[in-house]
């Protein structure tokens, strides 16, 4: 049987996140410590007390995200000895499939997303870029609509998270956002795109910055300086990396690729369709929440079965799938 790993991004932190792992298991603690240490800061306290502001912030939410997932997927294999055949992550997940893969060292991998969520931050002002969730039209019909957009409000508008089948996420100006959700109605699709087009729904997302867009070329130009001070090793196992949906045995490559994807489109549907044409069809999500769960569940139907691991109970599922 072949086990794939995936591990999830942004929005998956929740306060609490990783504490029962650190309660029951030294490796845990371990690890919680030595993240403590790399990044200067009480991680334990940020990741179970909080506060949820505190949590949220790009700069604190990368770098936690990535400590909780290597955490998991370390008591996971010590407890159940799974053995992963090629994995994923969700934007900055990606770092910690590389850290999973020994592709990047733990703690080079915490002070690289450190300084990722801060230069992305800084890329543009607080409030001039934003984020929206497009539901109910096909990736096509998406990057036509950002085009068509763009052309009419001035401002610039990009598909950014192609999530699932009838999920994008659109990253730009707020300005774009805004005309986009103002002005494309059913008449608009018709006339613009077609009359098969499709009807979208807009929901706007709460993020600090209009991630995975052009207007982060600015993040990613002070990631490419932080990334090539790095040691890459090759990887131990196959990771399927967000900007092209396939995979690199060349460290350098991969490097190349974690560069791009500041910038560039997370092609999760792709890399999700990427590992079950390898056959894979059982996987842990390991790190916070199930968001990667319900997007498999879109993407693959009954084909996948994704195990998330949030309690003791979902490691112990999770130890008799395994055997």
């Amino acid at each position: 049987m072949k086990w794939g790993a995936l591990f999830p991004g942004q929005g998956s932190q929740s306060v609490g996140m990783g504490k029962f792992l650190f309660d029951e298991f030294q490796t845990a603690r371990h690890l919680f410590e030595e993240a403590g240490d790399a990044l200067k800061q009480d991680m334990k306290k940020l990741c179970f007390e909080g506060p949820e502001s505190d949590l949220q912030l790009t700069e604190n939410t990368q770098p936690a995200l990535v400590l909780v997932s290597t955490v998991t997927a370390r008591v996971a294999h010590e407890t159940t000895g799974i053995q992963i055949e090629a994995s994923s992550g969700h934007s900055v997940g990606e770092y910690a499939a590389l850290v999973h893969a020994g592709v990047l060292q733990f703690t080079d991998a915490l002070q690289a997303v450190r300084a990722r969520g801060r230069a992305m931050q800084k890329a543009v002002p607080v409030g001039q870029g934003a984020m929206c969730a497009v539901l109910g039209l096909q990736d096509d019909v998406v990057k036509k609509l950002c085009v068509e957009v763009e052309k009419a409000s001035g401002f610039p508008l990009e598909p950014a998270n192609f999530n699932s089948p009838g999920q994008v996420v659109v990253s730009g100006s707020a300005k774009a956002v805004e005309w986009m959700r103002e002005n494309v109605k059913a008449e608009w699709m018709t006339e613009k795109l077609g009359p098969d087009s499709g009807k979208p729904k807009f929901i706007p997302l709460a993020v600090s910055a209009p991630f995975h867009c052009r207007l982060m070329k600015p993040a990613e130009e002070e990631m490419a300086v932080v990334l090539k001070g790095l040691t890459f090793s090759a990887p131990k196992t196959s990771v399927v990396q967000n900007l092209t949906a396939s995979s690199s045995t060349s460290p350098e490559e991969i490097r190349e690729k974690l560069i791009g994807q500041i910038s560039g489109a997370v092609l999760w549907t792709q890399c999700q369709q990427e590992l079950l044409g390898r056959g894979i069809t059982k996987y842990a999500e390991f790190g916070a929440g199930r968001v990667l769960q319900g997007l498999a569940k879109k993407i693959a139907g009954d084909q996948a079965q994704v195990f998330g691991l949030n309690s003791i109970a979902d490691l112990k599922a999770l130890e008799t799938a395994t055997k």
